[in-house]
């Protein structure tokens, strides 16, 4: 089974906000929560975004009607070029 998917994300982010929502969670282990959870969400939000780029690059060979190899390797999905 492959590793960091969407759906691994949203697990992780819903248990970073189950762990912010310890009520145990106190002073200088709820301001190192914070943190982790602040980076989380950054790290999350350039995942997104990076989804977003991919969608955008398919969307645009669709209807362009681009052949394979006219966008970056990079730009591909699993591996296959977006067509």
């Amino acid at each position: 089974m492959a590793k960091n998917r969407l759906t691994d994300l949203n697990d992780h982010l819903f248990a970073q906000l189950e762990r912010l929502s310890e009520e145990s969670l106190k002073g200088e282990k709820l301001t190192e929560e914070i943190r982790r959870a602040k980076s989380v969400a950054d790290v999350a939000r350039e995942i997104v975004s990076n989804g977003r780029l991919a969608l955008d690059a398919q969307e645009m060979v669709r209807e362009w009607c681009l052949k394979p190899g006219d966008l970056p390797e990079m730009l591909s999905l699993n591996g296959k070029k977006l067509l």
